[in-house]
């Protein structure tokens, strides 16, 4: 996720209310900034909120990332670890206990891979350590290589058991990636955190992932803008949010060009392929994590594709931004989105 997405916000009290000053604090987690804003009267509460917000997301960066090699995430996908190439059958890898965060993320990422037909799928991790290198380099993957790591990647191979809470990998070599949802989760749970210290005016950014409380003080929602299609231009198009969550999936500054053809950094796990189309996705939903996870799962569908997957989520609405080979722009959006977008604040 690319930082598409601008929290926009002057506070001030309403007349006659106590004065609600506004309080923000970022720190870098999940190789990405993350910022915490709160509205309080109580200078004391309003910073034991932030740091309540901000310890959840650390802790949830120690168990779902896959950088770090003792997290919860990278202990699951060593279970499938093999040396050399085994036959097919000849190893049965362990049913691992998960903690309730990673249970919730891994159910429900694999029952939108199920709706989305594979088009999200956290089990990529392969093809996203290839395609990582492939960018630093600047050079596609050995065709070999790219083969191997396909072989390692499809959600069907990822079981959980719901009554036992368990995760078991049945490939060798699997690598779970939660690129595509944990920031959003993260959100959520940062909020949710902050909640708990009776503040509900706040609002949680991690880079292009948003998830609002209630309103500023005075203000009827939290103002978004939402970045263009080309990175370097200004926002153009606003959107108002309370009590939901906003997430923009791009690639405009994450791809690489070789040979004429672009290449995004948000990877097709049916075919191993960065997609080429250039696009902009931005998925309104009540958690942050459901729209984070719709919005990877938009760009690599499509529009038209797109629109039905998010028709399946309540309360989810869609705003896409999509440049085809030729250079044609074409923009969809769900018929729900109108009604959270708003004039710009120039207006």
């Amino acid at each position: 996720m690319l930082s598409l997405l601008t929290a926009l916000a002057s506070g001030t009290a309403a007349a006659g209310a106590d004065a609600l000053a506004r309080h923000v604090r970022t720190e870098l987690h999940m190789g990405v900034e993350f910022e915490v804003v709160v509205y309080s009267d109580d200078t004391a509460l309003a910073e034991k909120a932030l740091t309540a917000g901000m310890a959840r997301v650390a802790a949830l960066d120690q168990a779902l990332s896959d950088y770090n090699l003792e997290s919860e995430l990278s202990r699951l996908s060593a279970t499938s670890t093999v040396a050399g190439s085994p036959a097919s059958g000849e190893v049965k890898f362990p049913a691992v206990k998960l903690s309730d965060d990673l249970w919730t993320v891994l159910a429900f990422s694999q029952q939108l891979s199920q709706q989305s037909d594979g088009a999200f799928d956290v089990t990529v991790g392969p093809l996203t350590k290839l395609w990582r290198r492939a960018r630093r380099q600047k050079a596609l993957p050995d065709p070999e290589l790219l083969q191997t790591a396909r072989a390692a990647v499809g959600y069907q191979h990822l079981r959980l058991d719901p009554e036992a809470r368990t995760a078991q990998l049945l490939k060798p070599n699997m690598r779970l990636d939660l690129g595509g949802i944990a920031k959003g989760y993260a959100a959520d749970e940062a909020l949710a955190a902050i909640k708990k210290l009776g503040l509900t005016r706040a609002l949680v950014r991690a880079s292009g992932d948003i998830a609002a409380g209630d309103a500023p003080p005075g203000e009827t929602g939290w103002l978004i803008g939402i970045a263009p299609l080309n990175p370097d231009e200004p926002p153009q198009r606003f959107v108002r949010l309370a009590n939901n969550a906003i997430s923009t999936s791009g690639d405009s500054r994450q791809h690489l060009e070789i040979g004429g053809k672009r290449y995004s950094h948000i990877l097709d796990p049916r075919t191993g392929l960065g997609i080429e189309s250039r696009s902009s996705v931005s998925v309104i939903a009540p958690r942050g994590m459901t729209a984070d996870s719709l919005a990877t799962a938009v760009s690599i569908l499509g529009p038209d594709k797109g629109l039905a997957l998010v028709a399946k989520y309540n309360g989810a609405a869609l705003l896409m931004i999509a440049e085809d080979g030729e250079g044609q722009i074409r923009e969809v959006a769900s018929s729900n989105f109108a009604r959270f977008e708003t004039a710009s604040p120039k207006e």
